[in-house]
């Protein structure tokens, strides 16, 4: 059931092209970017650069994945969590969670729109987090220019889509799902920066997989 009243963005393209541009605009260094995974064979993810700081996946939701009760959330964890109450904000939304989680990593361009997000929220409950994501003009700007850049027709806003982004990355030895439709970061058991890719493939076949 879909809530008319409720603020509606228009989804993302899953195109490393398009969120490179994306998050650049958002204040990014250019020297940190999205990649495409080809496959989860071994000789498919050495292909992808290092290091790994967060994995972004795109998956089909299907009543299999919305009924996965693999992991638990970790009540209490310092990670970086938002809520989407924003509708086809996911990509949005995962994107957050990767940049912010990883602030201690990459030095935010001053003045930009995701550094002043971030700075205002820090503090902040999940719920509030939102709030202020939807009422950010800066941020629901840059998602909107980006929404319409994919190589395929962007869908009208209001339309229901069937796929949904979410991130994955590695905290205390720990592997972390977040998803902002849920209550929190999901532990999915231990890993490492050096492990983070193999062990969200591994994450992806018992969760995710169609």
């Amino acid at each position: 059931m879909s809530d008319d009243k409720k603020q509606r963005w228009i989804p993302l393209e899953s195109n490393p092209e398009v969120l490179n541009k994306y998050i650049h605009n958002l204040g990014v260094p250019s020297s940190w970017q999205f990649v495409d995974v080809y496959g989860l064979e071994p000789d498919l993810l050495a292909m992808v650069p290092r290091p790994v700081v967060a994995v972004m996946l795109l998956y089909p939701l299907t009543d299999k994945s919305q009924q996965s009760t693999i992991g638990e959330v970790q009540e209490g964890s310092d990670l970086y969590f938002i809520k989407q109450t924003i509708g086809n904000a996911c990509g949005t939304i995962a994107i957050v969670h990767a940049l912010a989680n990883n602030r201690d990593k990459i030095q935010f361009i001053d003045e930009k729109s995701f550094s002043k997000f971030l700075s205002a929220s820090l503090n902040l409950t999940p719920e509030e987090k939102a709030s202020l994501l939807e009422n950010d003009e800066g941020m629901g700007a840059a998602h909107e220019d980006s929404a319409q850049e994919g190589q395929t027709q962007a869908p009208d806003r209001n339309e229901q889509v069937n796929t949904h982004f979410i991130a994955f990355m590695c905290q205390n030895d720990g592997l972390y799902e977040l998803d902002g439709r849920k209550d929190g970061p999901v532990h999915h058991g231990t890993s490492s920066s050096e492990t983070l890719l193999e062990h969200t493939g591994d994450d992806m076949i018992g969760c995710h997989d169609n």
